[in-house]
């Protein structure tokens, strides 16, 4: 491999400590609209997964039919739940600033968020400046993770190609993602939301290694 390769960071999860928040506004979010989930549950089945792809998966787990535009009457609701909580408890991931300041490597972000979501997530705990402009999102796709498709656009748009590449994730399906995308995964686990046994889902899917401290990132490439 290049001895600097193109490292893509996803966000949640790996660059913010936001999954947990995000999920309890989640959690919340459905509840409102008679689906009763705790976040807890959603991390364990749904960390990483589109929220039309998670209704889906909901439907046939409840045997019934949600109501129809569930998704569209979701979007608004959860956006402005999680924005609130990102501005008063969003944190960054313990290290991360230190790491990417100290990393030579060329950057980016690949994430399955919304690009305004991210953008004020990364400006909100300082870590915009590492990677502007170079901030892509599944929005941008056809497809979201476990499709390849973000990380691919993300490495074309770098000018890199897939093989040069290295990818931290802390979801199943961004490590799949990655990987059929034919690039090198390290599966993060040192986010506040990843259970026991958090590692061991990362490598099934794809991982070739594991970080659970950003300080040791450098390390491992």
């Amino acid at each position: 491999m290049h001895p600097q390769p193109l490292l893509i960071f996803d966000c949640d999860g790996v660059l913010i400590d936001s999954e947990l928040l995000a999920c309890q506004a989640e959690a919340a979010c459905l509840a409102a609209f008679g689906i009763a989930m705790t976040a807890e549950e959603i991390i364990d089945r749904y960390l990483g997964i589109s929220l039309p792809a998670m209704l889906t998966d909901l439907e046939a787990r409840l045997g019934r039919t949600l109501p129809a535009g569930l998704a569209d009457r979701l979007r608004p609701a959860l956006a402005a739940a999680v924005a609130a909580a990102f501005e008063t408890e969003l944190r960054p991931i313990p290290g991360i600033e230190a790491a990417l300041q100290t990393l030579p490597h060329p950057r980016c972000v690949a994430s399955g968020s919304a690009p305004e979501r991210l953008r004020q997530s990364l400006r909100l705990t300082g870590l915009l400046s590492h990677f502007d402009p170079h901030i892509f999102s599944a929005t941008q796709v056809a497809r979201g993770k476990p499709a390849p498709d973000l990380f691919l656009f993300a490495a074309q748009r770098m000018q890199v190609p897939p093989a040069a590449c290295v990818v931290i994730e802390d979801s199943v399906p961004g490590v799949q993602a990655a990987a059929a995308a034919g690039m090198r995964v390290i599966g993060f686990t040192g986010g506040s939301h990843c259970p026991p046994g958090h590692g061991e889902r990362l490598r099934a899917a794809g991982a070739s290694a594991l970080c659970g401290d950003m300080r040791g990132l450098a390390n491992l490439l």
